[in-house]
Order: structure tokens, then sequence, then C-alpha cells
């Protein structure tokens, strides 16, 4: 198991931005880099939704309530990927997570994103 580290949210005005972190410090390059990765938002008591993924080869997917806003982004050789988040809305509201799409490790603890005025 290679566990994942999310950081970057906070609280942030409607319409605003952040850049959310997704590290795997103690993964090998060779084992990172293969993986394809997703971002994943939870509200209390309601599943995991994904948000955005992207393959090893840098194709990226999004949830289309998403679309136009966020764009997800890696880079291989510092075993991180990001979450650029604009425009942000209310409903954005969540705690964040990224995983190895195919194969979920150990979640780690997310990082909370709040939008509100």
């Amino acid at each position: 198991q290679v566990r994942l580290v999310e950081s970057g949210g906070g609280l942030v005005q409607p319409g605003g931005s952040l850049r959310l972190s997704c590290a795997a410090p103690r993964a090998i390059f060779s084992v990172f880099a293969p993986w394809d990765i997703a971002w994943y938002r939870q509200l209390p008591g309601k599943e995991r939704e994904v948000v955005a993924t992207i393959t090893s080869s840098g194709r990226t997917n999004y949830t289309d309530s998403v679309k136009g806003r966020f764009a997800i982004s890696r880079n291989n050789s510092r075993k991180t990927v990001w979450l650029q988040m604009n425009n942000l809305k209310p409903e954005d509201t969540a705690t964040y997570y990224c995983n190895n799409l195919a194969t979920p490790q150990d979640w780690g603890r997310g990082t909370q994103v709040t939008v509100s005025s």
C-alpha cells in the first residue's frame, strides 16, 4: 500500500481558486508513474464521487459539474498530481481525496475545501 497525501484545501469565496496537491512521497517512480489517478470528493454522509481523472499518459476526464473550471495535471518525476480549481462554487464544498483509480490504496485524510462568502 502506498498512501497518497492531499493538501492545498482551505476557505475561499465563490469565484475563487484553489490548487490541490496529491503527493506520493513513499512511492518509487516506477510504481507511481503507471498509475491512473483520480481526485474524489465527499460530503458527510454521502458517497465519494470522482471529480477528475488522469491516466499515466496524461489523458484527463472530468465530471460534468466541474468541466471548464477544474484542471488535473501530473508530474511523475515529482510523484505528484494537482487539481487546479477555478470559479469555485458553494456546491464544490467537500473533502477532497486522491487515489489510484484502478487499485485504490489506503485512503488519506483528504483536504477540506469550503466555498463560502
